[in-house]
């Protein structure tokens, strides 16, 4: 039987590092093109305000994307470390994108900071501005390939099962790439890190406004972040609720999940804003609701149904039988290669062989498993409802601040009253984290919401993990806790430090 500590150790570890590595990279994509955006006026005007802005930002840009790179290549390693039958079952695939986001990110992105930083006397203003544009083109592309194949993980197209290889393999790169659920989940990730740079600068010019210091770059600065920040957020929001749609369509345990929907509601179906979901009871205690909300956000009309989580249960315990006779095919092909009937079998049921592997939580034996043992894999199918009820609203507020706090800089900004109202440069100081926290809630919502699959309805996330003792796993997650404790102080001693010495000592 699979040893369950290996693989929440392993699950742990993946998912510290991983919300960790996070932390950097909304920011570099945010400033990065913010800083091609200062540098444009800069050449237009040829004023020098704008170049000092743009050195100085650039600054904090560059010990943040250092601390990005150095907490990113642990990622790809733990795929051969961690979760090797995983990175065996479906590395022809998942690797395609790892591998070109690789080459963009040390070889693109790499090369165009060290010209950002050290062509600023050594090139043209047009020669510099294309190098920073560029910057921001490589630094969104990088992440563009990482999404690429998350999505592929959440909505796996584009890859067919081989009996023979007994692994999952590429069928159409085409496929993979402009899978919808990637491309919707890249612009609003991207987005996410567009508010999130917008914020940084918003925060710290109001620091140097409150503080009295470089009132002209600081209210600069803030206009910039004011104008981009409302549009990022703006977008944040119409594209989540695209990735949302894509998520009714391909995941919708998840979307019952979120919206702690237990049983399957008359079109359109109601938004629970308040509750306390309770997996035992299968009920929503407390519950305060929206009627029409969900069903119009997630089917985007008024007769379509949304499924509840105990409907889902019932359909995937079905997809379970059909994944046992897709197994049984399979066992009668390895023994006979040619059997025509086994190849039908498998044909037919293929879509569902991944169900069937639920069962390796309870049996060896996955073709003469109990009904009681289907059952229970069929609930395994239910994510953990009540944080991704909570997270997902907390999520979602946070947005609506987003776009009221941007709203109001840019009325202020527009109207050259930034600096009247000390009230509102001390909320906007103070707001500082809360793209941070709004983007880690995202992620987990994401992730946390497709358990109990590494690939959705392909491979089950307890199958996924390396056949390692647990000793290791936490030998290596201390190391990382260490690592990663000590690179944050840094980080954030750096930032001060730069920070506190403003545009004139900085650069």
């Amino acid at each position: 039987m699979i040893d369950q500590s290996v693989v929440e150790l392993s699950r742990l570890q993946f998912g510290l590092t991983a919300m960790y590595h996070f932390l950097f990279v909304p920011l570099t994509l945010g400033l990065s093109v913010l800083l091609a955006i200062m540098e444009s006026v800069y050449v237009m005007t040829g004023r020098r305000m704008w170049r000092d802005m743009t050195r100085y930002w650039g600054v904090l840009f560059g010990i943040n994307f250092a601390m990005g790179v150095a907490t990113g290549i642990t990622m790809e390693f733990q795929f051969g470390t961690n979760w090797a039958y995983y990175a065996h079952y479906v590395g022809d695939i998942f690797g395609a994108p790892l591998a070109i986001e690789g080459l963009m990110a040390f070889f693109l992105e790499a090369t165009f900071v060290g010209l950002f930083f050290f062509g600023w006397d050594r090139l043209s203003r047009i020669g510099h501005l294309a190098v920073t544009w560029l910057l921001a083109i490589g630094t969104n592309f990088s992440a563009l390939w990482i999404l690429i194949a998350n999505g592929w993980m959440q909505h796996p197209v584009g890859a067919a099962f081989n009996p023979q290889s007994m692994r999952m393999e590429m069928t159409s790169f085409f496929d993979i790439f402009f899978n919808p659920v990637a491309q919707a989940k890249f612009v609003h990730t991207v987005s996410a890190g567009y508010v999130t740079g917008a914020m940084f600068m918003l925060s710290i010019s109001a620091w140097f406004m409150l503080k009295g210091r470089n009132p002209a770059f600081a209210r600069r600065s803030m206009t910039v972040a004011a104008s981009f920040g409302l549009a990022s957020a703006l977008s944040v929001v119409v594209l989540g609720d695209e990735s949302g749609y894509f998520a009714s369509e391909n995941q919708k345990m998840k979307i019952a999940a979120i919206e702690a929907m237990w049983q399957t509601e008359k079109p359109p179906a109601s938004f629970t804003v308040f509750g306390f979901p309770d997996l035992a009871k299968r009920q929503t205690d407390l519950a305060i609701e929206v009627p029409w909300v969900t069903g119009l956000i997630v089917t985007r009309s008024i007769d379509t149904e949304v499924p509840g989580i105990v409907n889902l249960v019932a359909d995937n315990q079905k997809r379970i039988v059909s994944g046992i006779a897709a197994y049984r095919a399979l066992d009668r092909l390895r023994a006979a290669p040619s059997d025509k009937a086994a190849q039908a079998a498998l044909a037919a049921n293929a879509g569902d062989l991944g169900y069937a592997l639920l069962l390796k939580r309870y049996t060896d034996k996955v073709v003469d498993a109990t009904p009681a043992q289907i059952e229970k894999a069929a609930w395994d199918t239910v994510p953990n409802v009540l944080p991704l009820f909570w997270t997902f609203r907390f999520m979602v507020g946070l947005g609506f601040y987003f776009i009221l706090l941007f709203a109001v800089a840019f009325y202020l900004s527009a109207r050259r009253q930034l600096d009247w109202y000390p009230v509102f440069l001390r909320v906007a100081l103070w707001s500082l984290p809360l793209p941070w926290l709004s983007c880690e809630l995202g992620w987990f919502v994401a992730e946390y919401g497709r358990q109990p699959w590494t690939i959705d309805g392909v491979l089950p996330t307890f199958l996924s993990a390396s056949s390692v003792p647990a000793g290791n796993v936490w030998t290596s997650l201390a190391g990382f806790v260490a690592f990663y404790s000590a690179l944050a102080v840094v980080e954030l001693y750096l930032m001060v430090k730069y920070i506190r010495l403003g545009p004139e000592g900085a650069g």
